[in-house]
């Protein structure tokens, strides 16, 4: 099977992790829910690098956002987890020969800040929210942290299989 094949497979099926992970389970809060999409959108990033990554988390997570009625979120879930994953997939693949949780780390956390960032900025001017919009900062950082955690987590697991070697 040829490289692109490959890399095609993988990308729908981390797209439909990142859109099954993002629907279920939800963990609602006053502030909007918290969901563990984020971690397969940085696993995306990791596994597939940041353009396929990109377009596999961007497809993924707002197809999500689509099938569970929040269409107006659609295309800024589309850019900003694509911005994540092209953000984590760099940083990763500069860190190549450095242990996977530290890389991992160190790739995840600035991918959720783009995350973070860009959900406020999206919602504070493009949804017209205003100030109202940086009342989710908290939800978003929870859900930033979850994401980093798991998804790093994931990543030193695979990097240890000889298939993720190979790949």
């Amino acid at each position: 099977m040829s490289k692109t094949t490959r890399s095609l497979i993988f990308s729908a099926l981390l797209a439909a992790l990142c859109c099954v992970f993002t629907m279920f389970p939800k963990f609602p809060t006053p502030l909007g829910y918290i969901h563990g999409g984020d971690a397969f959108v940085l696993l995306s990033a990791f596994v597939l690098g940041p353009g396929w990554g990109a377009a596999a988390s961007g497809l993924g997570s707002a197809l999500a956002d689509l099938l569970a009625g929040y269409a107006q979120y659609v295309p800024g879930t589309f850019v900003i987890k694509a911005l994540m994953a092209l953000c984590a997939g760099c940083i990763l693949r500069a860190m190549k020969g450095k242990s996977p949780v530290a890389a991992g780390i160190a790739a995840g956390v600035p991918a959720e800040l783009i995350m973070i960032l860009g959900y406020l900025v999206y919602e504070s001017s493009l949804l017209g929210y205003g100030a109202a919009a940086a009342g989710v900062i908290p939800a978003n950082a929870i859900q930033a942290a979850f994401g980093v955690a798991v998804g790093t987590a994931f990543y030193a697991a695979l990097a240890r299989t000889e298939f993720f070697r190979r790949f």
